[in-house]
């Protein structure tokens, strides 16, 4: 090498050093050291007033620390200038709460603002103030409680948040649970629709706590750090936790938004792709929240994109595994199953990971035939009617009901089976029935008639054949003017057997009941008429012999 090339060489390493100084030099200028204290705000008026009690031992995170509130209710966590401070709700305590009943348990702190983008984001939020107070108020929190969960509510407009509201809502207002969630796709694209969404939602009068789905992102966010803008203006940071009763609940934020290189210098509506992802920082969060939460504790993971789609889920496995009372519920897929994560997807617990991939409030996007009242049917492609879950805690244990919209809290599956059969074509005839809530862990049996003993029933993983017949012929009609049902998949929830041999002429009632793994037994029924056999068709030959 020429003295030359290595004096060119030698100026580009110390170009390199010293960009990298001043990128670390900004970085530490740029991070500072927020204060604050966490109090009991006795007049409601959301300001740290003397007299007011201060509150000891009380976490408070920056999305990756998590500190307690020492003996006189302080906290100290670093910031930078895209930072979001939370307080995490302990028990027995509210934090405040926004118009529409959405809970207001942090700070954001971007002195810059968002960038400018088609939906907009956080205005500028100015200098970091001197101290930022979080204020909780006391409330009574029973060891057994109720809380609802949403699915993909998803609506494209106004008028599909008007669905929401008389598919779902409405007969869900004086609910008796304490608070509500929405598992991620709020909307369907339209970022200018939260506030019109939440307002509906708040009739139901309890808090209510949102994920963030693929939906809910700005696609013209350059990257996964700035595509979550307009859901933190609306609802704050996009993980988070909180306590209620004896249960801490952690949302997660599994939506990775990534941008190509190429695709950033293009002028593209939709500029990236998302995959199921939860980041390092994220991660960490977990780990530092979870060192402050006793192993006898119950832990419920919310999110997005189901557990067994995230890419790096192997480090969330490592920290959720070995307590023995944790569950998770996602949304995303638009249909409801059990899933049991075992050590063939590299889980290493002791006992399979029950996850729960929650039905959604959309159903099949609000796809379908409308009914009498112009709401889309929107069967799932699984077979299930779309609706919501309200799961009651207990201490350890959790109890799932499936509720289908607009339709008795006893309607809990569809028995599938002819009209009439013949008496010859008994034995060979299937009863099918889609159990809704069903999983691996539930027992399913038929009777025919009051006298009749109860028959199991097979588990079985197939496309449900009422969902099958019924999308072929509404998506085969010319001219109509609603959406076309998805393809049918494959159903978790289907159980079979055939008929009893036997069965006379006459009206019978098939019955179905299910227990359900938590011990909850339903019951359907659906009638069916056995006719006589036909007569043998008389052939050529016979017709000659018999004149």
């Amino acid at each position: 090498m020429s003295r030359l090339s290595m004096t060119k060489l030698l100026l580009a390493v110390l170009l390199v050093f010293s960009q990298q100084g001043q990128s670390q030099a900004e970085s530490k200028t740029a991070e500072k050291t927020a204060t604050g204290v966490v109090f009991h705000d006795a007049n409601q008026n959301r300001k740290f007033d003397a007299g007011e009690k201060v509150l000891p031992n009380v976490c408070v995170s920056n999305g990756l620390k998590v500190v307690r509130t020492d003996e006189n209710g302080k906290y100290e966590l670093p910031v930078t200038d895209d930072t979001i401070l939370f307080v995490i709700k302990p028990k027995n305590w509210r934090t405040p709460l926004s118009k529409n009943l959405t809970p207001e348990f942090y700070y954001i702190h971007k002195p810059k603002g968002s960038p400018k983008f088609k939906y907009a984001g956080v205005e500028p939020t100015g200098p970091l103030p001197e101290s930022v107070n979080f204020p909780l108020y006391p409330q009574k929190e029973p060891g057994q409680f109720r809380a609802i969960f949403f699915g993909d509510p998803q609506p494209r407009d106004q008028k599909e948040i008007d669905y929401i509201a008389h598919d779902v809502i409405e007969d869900l207002v004086g609910t008796d649970a304490s608070f509500g969630v929405t598992l991620g796709d709020i909307l369907f694209d339209d970022l200018s629709l939260f506030e019109s969404q939440a307002r509906g939602v708040a009739l139901l009068g309890i808090p209510w706590y949102n994920v963030i789905g693929n939906h809910d992102i700005n696609y013209d966010a350059p990257n996964d750090k700035l595509s979550d803008e307009t859901f933190e203006r609306a609802f704050g940071p996009s993980y988070y936790s909180f306590d209620y009763g004896t249960v801490h609940f952690i949302v997660l934020d599994d939506i990775e938004w990534i941008v190509s290189e190429e695709n950033k210098a293009k002028n593209k509506k939709k500029k990236g792709h998302y995959q199921g992802g939860l980041g390092k920082e994220q991660i960490e969060f977990v780990k530092n929240d979870l060192q402050q939460i006793p192993e006898d504790q119950l832990v419920v993971l919310m999110m997005h994109i189901p557990l067994v789609g995230v890419e790096d889920r192997q480090d969330l496995y490592r920290l959720i595994e070995k307590r023995p009372f944790c569950m998770s519920i996602s949304g995303h897929t638009h249909h409801h199953e059990h899933r049991f994560i075992t050590k063939e997807d590299g889980w290493r617990g002791p006992k399979p990971h029950h996850h729960i991939i929650n039905v959604t409030v959309s159903g099949s996007w609000w796809s379908g035939a409308p009914d009498e009242r112009g709401i889309p049917h929107t069967m799932m492609a699984d077979g299930a009617p779309n609706g919501y879950s309200i799961i009651t805690f207990d201490g350890q244990e959790y109890n799932l009901d499936y509720r289908a919209a607009g339709r008795s809290a006893k309607y809990q599956m569809n028995i599938i089976a002819p009209e009439a059969v013949t008496v010859d074509q008994v034995g060979e005839t299937d009863v099918m029935v889609n159990v809704f809530n069903g999983s691996e862990k539930s027992t399913v049996e038929m009777q025919i008639g009051p006298s009749g003993s109860w028959a199991p029933m097979e588990r079985i993983v197939a496309i449900d054949p009422s969902f099958k017949k019924l999308s072929e012929a509404e998506n085969g009609v010319d001219g109509k003017t609603y959406r076309d049902l998805p393809k049918p998949k494959t159903s978790t929830h289907l159980w079979q057997a055939k008929l009893p041999d036997g069965l006379k002429p006459g009206t019978y009632l098939i019955r179905v009941r299910t227990v359900e793994m938590d011990g909850d037994e339903h019951l359907g029924g659906r009638v069916i008429r056995v006719l006589p056999a036909k007569p043998a068709e008389k052939t050529a030959a016979t017709a000659v012999t018999e004149k």
